[in-house]
């Protein structure tokens, strides 16, 4: 409505303006000019004298008297007609760098051309140009943005891609050599750009050999200027952001950021990964193209290294924060990260086994830390808390304290889990690997299952009896051994007590046989023979002892008279 009433007044001026050097001449008006809403009052032989257009107009009628004339096609509408008039009633006017390009195209529609008439309004517009307005990066900016609503016109004059490559070779220089402060000033100048002409300019400084970063901080400060509500307010107090996703602002958005993706350069290392996090979770929350997604993705993958925890939950949250984003994409940038990384060590060392880099020992404690952020939602199931935390390879993980952190949290945040959840959520971490401050919480923590408490437990007492010292953080084959030390001690001990359970059964039926005999026998023959028999099955019974020849650790082994015959309990692990 503010716009219409503009556009009115801007009308009512326009005709008041022109109707006062009209009605100065002292001579009668003929003709009737129509541009849109306005109507111009003019004299016939004043406009034909200057436009052949407006003479073939005149002469091709096929009336008498030619009183009314429609040129509503003209571009820039009234206010550039008025100004052709008064070109063509010899009045002044300021030509600028926001009109000339216009001009320039009403003096081509209305045929004012040197063709027709010396020194016209095309020849002067012409001059304008080349002498004032493209002879600085301000001017033919602004002289671009003027031919938005100027084509095609504009471009069949060439106007559209002189201002290209003049904006274009200026910002090279500017990039190199600023000429005044901040040395960045001109990103800001070519923000008042429509996104295709945006694009030509980053071509045309691409084509005169504009380095990755000059032309990626030209589209960072273009696409935070653009895109403000969505790059750069993390807020989510912004009522704008709660348009409907088929909205033309939505579509508008969307549309901006997929041309932007498409400018971006082939160096994935010229924008900082913050700057790409934001623009990924720009393209989720604007449901953009697949394509525009995954190009975004890849980038941020290969450079992963540079990653912190803020940029990953920029990711992962929504714009109010309340609620979390589909975590396929963090998922995706992981994985492709350890592929990255893997193929690039194989190909250098040869080896097919489990490598682990810096670089993914340093993106493994970021995983860590953002699992724990993450962890607190309630709507996190279990199967995406465990499918990122299994990203990561095992060896890159020097402890697993951290993750031990994000579980802990998990589980905290989710007290109604059952046992068998519990262990789900606990199976990605290694109690191997936990520091002795880790492991000393673990076995005093409630929240864990048995079977994880069990496991810290015993590896304690195994390193007090080795009497080794508490290094697992910095020695990794020593886990690894201890790891399997404690699997096959737990091995023997099941073993022993099944062996034992047989042994009892046995005695059980050799007293149920010895009564037998001694109801039918004397009882110093029963007697005799009784000792004989049991003395063989227990030679017999004793080669099956898994202990014969020395173990492990037999100091835990339970004498048969202290054992519980009623109902053996069943554990995981014995700590006995």
């Amino acid at each position: 409505m503010a716009a219409t009433l503009k556009n009115t007044n801007r009308l009512s001026l326009a005709m008041e303006r022109t109707g006062q050097w009209v009605f100065s001449q002292e001579i009668p008006t003929d003709v009737i000019v129509e541009v849109g809403e306005a109507n111009f009052n003019l004299h016939k032989f004043m406009l034909v004298a200057k436009s052949n257009y407006i003479r073939k107009l005149i002469l091709d009628t096929k009336e008498s008297d030619v009183s009314r004339i429609n040129l509503s096609d003209i571009p820039g509408g009234p206010e550039m007609f008025e100004k052709a008039a008064k070109f063509c009633y010899g009045v002044n006017f300021e030509i600028t760098v926001h009109n000339v390009a216009a001009l320039r195209c009403a003096a081509e529609y209305l045929q004012m051309t040197d063709k027709y008439c010396d020194n016209n309004l095309a020849s002067r517009t012409e001059d304008f140009l080349a002498q004032v307005a493209l002879t600085s990066l301000s001017g033919a900016l602004v002289v671009l943005k003027s031919c938005e609503n100027l084509l095609p016109l504009a471009h069949d004059l060439n106007i559209i891609q002189r201002c290209v490559d003049i904006a274009g070779a200026k910002a090279c220089v500017e990039a190199n050599f600023p000429s005044r402060s901040p040395p960045n000033w001109w990103t800001e100048e070519l923000t008042i750009l429509d996104v295709a002409f945006f694009e030509r300019i980053v071509v045309a400084m691409k084509a005169r050999g504009a380095k990755a970063l000059t032309m990626a901080s030209a589209i960072i400060t273009y696409t935070e200027r653009s895109l403000r509500d969505l790059v750069r307010d993390h807020s989510g107090n912004n009522t704008r952001l709660m348009e409907p996703e088929d909205s033309d602002m939505r579509m508008h958005q969307r549309e901006l950021l997929e041309s932007i993706v498409n400018l971006l350069p082939a160096e994935k290392a010229a924008f900082p990964i913050n700057f790409l996090c934001c623009l990924l979770r720009t393209a989720i929350f604007l449901r953009a193209a697949s394509s525009c997604k995954n190009e975004l993705e890849k980038r941020i993958s290969a450079i992963l290294e540079h990653v912190t925890v803020d940029d990953l939950l920029v990711l992962s949250f929504t714009y109010d924060g309340e609620r979390l984003f589909d975590l396929e994409s963090v998922r995706r940038i992981i994985s492709g990260f350890m592929e990255k990384e893997k193929s690039v060590a194989v190909f250098k060392s040869g080896d097919f086994g489990d490598v682990c880099t810096t670089a993914m020992q340093r993106v493994a404690k970021t995983v860590d830390a953002y699992l724990g952020e993450i962890a607190t939602f309630g709507d996190l199931s279990i199967s995406k808390f465990n499918g990122i935390a299994i990203l990561v390879p095992k060896g890159a993980r020097k402890a697993d304290d951290d993750l031990y952190r994000a579980v802990d949290i998990y589980l905290k945040a989710h007290p109604h889990l059952d046992e068998i959840e519990r262990e789900k959520v606990c199976s990605v971490m290694d109690p191997l690997k936990l520091s002795h401050e880790a492991r000393v919480h673990a076995s005093q923590n409630k929240r864990l299952p048995v079977q994880i408490v069990l496991h810290a437990l015993y590896f304690d007492q195994l390193k007090i009896r080795s009497g080794a010292a508490d290094d697992t953080t910095n020695n990794m084959p020593e886990a690894m051994a201890t790891r399997n030390q404690l699997q096959a001690d737990v091995s023997l001990v099941k073993e022993n007590e099944v062996l034992r359970t047989e042994l009892l059964k046995m005695k059980m039926y050799i007293a149920d046989i010895q009564k037998t005999t001694a109801s039918t026998q004397g009882t110093s023959k029963g007697s005799l023979k009784k000792t004989t028999f049991f003395s063989s099955v227990s030679k017999t019974l004793g080669k099956f002892n898994p202990f014969k020849h020395g173990s492990k650790d037999t100091s835990n082994i339970v004498d048969d008279a202290a054992l519980d015959l009623t109902k053996p309990r069943r554990r995981r692990f014995s700590i006995s």
